[in-house]
């Protein structure tokens, strides 16, 4: 883990950073994808992810987690829980729902330290691993999973533009 990015829970203090954080990475990863990042400034949007965050934090099944900088500048939002699909064994498996870094702190070592965190989660609840999705156009992301050991699983879904959502997990055990 990076020495100067710290993690920790999130809180309805954070909501308003995480959703700029989220639409930001959102439209960067989409726009490099091949899309048009038109809802950057769609408010409807902005305000669905906004309350996706809220309900993450507020949830008593989810854990919603910030990634701060030296400066002490929320960086990076992740959030996690049960598994949404009825094929994945919530007995074994914790979801990665969504994990945003912000443009202009990619490699600097947020992904991995929200990653690591994730998998300190799963591990210490006694979970086999973990499950995520990943959008196939988003060729960072799938590149930064696969380097941290997840597989796609062969379940997709459609997702925009034309590209599924790849179903991924990671065995920890």
């Amino acid at each position: 883990m990076n020495d100067n990015i710290r993690v920790r829970v999130a809180s309805t203090a954070d909501v308003e950073a995480m959703t700029d954080i989220h639409t930001k990475a959102r439209s960067a990863y989409y726009t490099a994808g091949g899309m048009v990042a038109e809802e950057l400034g769609d408010p409807v949007a902005w305000e669905r992810r906004r309350n996706g965050w809220v309900s993450a934090i507020v949830s008593p099944d989810m854990t919603a987690l910030c990634a701060e900088s030296s400066e002490g500048r929320v960086v990076g939002a992740l959030a996690m829980g049960p598994p949404k699909d009825a094929d994945v064994d919530a007995s074994a498996y914790r979801q990665l729902f969504q994990i945003h870094v912000h443009p202009n702190a990619w490699g600097h070592g947020a992904g991995g330290a929200l990653h690591s965190a994730f998998t300190d989660w799963v591990g210490a609840g006694g979970f086999d691993g973990g499950v995520l999705e990943a959008w196939e156009a988003n060729a960072q992301a799938r590149r930064f999973y696969i380097k941290h050991g997840w597989c796609a699983d062969g379940v997709r879904r459609p997702g925009p533009g034309g590209a599924d959502y790849v179903r991924m997990r990671l065995r920890l055990s």
